[in-house]
């Protein structure tokens, strides 16, 4: 893969000094354009050899191009707020909104190769990070995110020559470190490492260009004029570069054999069995989270139900059990402008919380399945691969640490009615009630098929679904209750 890139490619300072001025004009103008239209954001991945000329490449761009508009991150070492999360989280915060260009040094790339090279991981595990980056890299791709991934290289007498070169000029020593020369030392096993991923992480949708690094003239026009290539194309597809998948209907559901109608909801408590219960279980929730097993883990809770099943008093009795320095809730509402400029998971990524703190989502991720779904609101093609990309979080979620617990609040069709009816009338209620709640209510049998499809699909080993009968709220607090402080017990 990396054969054509050490042939030496050069480029004459006359050919480079007639060429750069129309590169950066036409690349000025394509970012503007990209501004304007807001329409997708552009993702740059630098990787490569050391002394290939990653750093004076970017600052080029940055140069060429409008630098307010340019969002420059480079990854080193993971720190102390980073650790405490999931390795994606990261990267994931530094995702450019529409319209504007994010370059990133040290991506996703960096901590797989080099762990393998240097034997921290084996060969499976470089596989399994492989294939999550090329899920990642799917999802980014079908939200309309155009990527490119420059890897710049050098041959191993190139890059020898050019650190040498470095070191010599006193203006450029810092920029040469103990590390690149303990790298240069087993440059052959990071080469073999490296040219394996490029090859099995270069797709369609998110390829990988070899730069010849040698050369500097060669190597800024080469990447200026990819870039302005794909982002021209880019700008002129009508369609936003969307993907024309068009996914096979799904199976109907039968109405008198699915979970929701499954589930008795004639499960009650007397209120002297619920205070006592609620005593137990909160006192039983409240030391848990305070054990110093739980430091190295964290809790994420999902509710999700009908309208009215009465998830905000469910959390409330939650939380009264926790330490409110150490816990957050999210509620999830219509998207913001700045999370609409986004990939659609990000706003969840965003609060994902540390090790030793708790995070409620009052509804979450499954709002693309679920509202969006019926509603319209995204295509078909969008909640259909929502279902792989959900579950892809999650397992991300739980294999760092997240004791994850989900919650389907249900109530029966009649029940819900007799609760909008209560709200109506009483004048402390009548917030709880939107026009919107009678909209979703007449809509009743696509959310209930909505809702099985997404239980059958997202309820895994590891973060199955936990569906409650919720006609008696005492009795539906309690079993929340209880189901958390048994999640978090097997998990400590």
């Amino acid at each position: 893969m990396f054969e054509s890139a050490e042939v030496g490619h050069s480029i004459p300072k006359d050919e480079y000094r007639v060429r750069e001025p129309k590169l950066r004009e036409a690349l000025l103008k394509a970012q503007y354009d990209l501004l304007a239209k807001a329409k997708f954001p552009v993702v740059i991945i630098i990787g490569g050899v050391d002394g290939a000329g990653k750093g004076e490449t970017v600052n080029l761009l940055n140069e060429w191009m409008d630098p307010r508009h340019i969002v420059t991150r480079a990854f080193g070492e993971v720190s102390d707020e980073e650790a405490e999360r999931p390795p994606m989280w990261r990267f994931w915060r530094a995702l450019p909104p529409k319209g504007r260009i994010g370059v990133l040094f040290g991506s996703w790339y960096t901590q797989p190769i080099v762990d393998r090279v240097i034997g921290k991981t084996k060969a499976p595990a470089l596989m399994q990070s492989i294939e999550e980056i090329r899920h990642f890299e799917s999802m980014l791709a079908a939200e309309g995110v155009l990527i490119l991934k420059f890897w710049f290289h050098l041959s191993k007498e190139a890059q020898k020559k050019r650190l040498k070169s470095l070191e010599k000029d006193p203006k450029t020593r810092w920029r040469v470190t103990d590390t690149d020369w303990a790298r240069f030392k087993i440059y052959d096993r990071f080469r073999e490492i490296s040219e394996h991923t490029l090859r099995e992480t270069s797709t369609g949708e998110a390829p990988w260009f070899i730069v010849e690094g040698t050369d500097p003239n060669y190597r800024y026009l080469t990447v200026g004029t990819l870039l302005l290539e794909a982002m021209q194309k880019r700008l002129a597809d009508k369609n936003g570069g969307g993907s024309s998948f068009k996914p096979a209907p799904l199976e109907p559901v039968l109405d008198k054999h699915n979970v929701l109608n499954a589930l008795n909801y004639k499960q009650s408590l007397t209120r002297a069995e619920y205070a006592r219960r609620l005593e137990k279980f909160q006192g039983r929730l409240n030391l848990l989270t305070r054990d110093p097993r739980f430091r190295n883990k964290s809790l994420i809770a999902v509710f999700e139900g009908q309208d009215a099943a009465g998830k905000g008093s469910s959390i409330r009795r939650i939380t009264g059990a926790l330490d409110a320095r150490h816990y957050q809730v999210i509620p999830i509402a219509a998207p913001t402008e700045e999370e609409r400029a986004q990939p659609y998971m990000w706003r969840f990524w965003r609060h994902l919380p540390r090790k030793g703190r708790v995070t409620i989502f009052d509804r979450s991720w499954y709002g693309r399945v679920l509202v969006e779904r019926v509603e319209k609101f995204c295509s078909e093609y969008d909640w259909m691969r929502a279902y792989h990309e959900i579950n892809d979080f999650e397992e991300q979620l739980v294999r760092n640490d997240v004791i994850l617990v989900k919650f389907w609040v249900a109530i029966t069709k009649e029940e819900q009615l007799k609760r909008f009816r209560e709200r109506q009338s009483i004048a402390f209620k009548q917030f709880k009630i939107t026009e919107e709640d009678w909209r979703n209510r007449k809509k009743w049998g696509d959310y209930e098929r909505a809702v099985c499809d997404m239980v059958e699909r997202t309820s895994t080993e590891i973060a199955p679904w936990n569906v409650v009968p919720a006609n008696d709220k005492l009795f539906a607090r309690i079993e929340m209750l209880r189901t958390l402080c048994e999640r978090v017990e097997r998990a400590l």
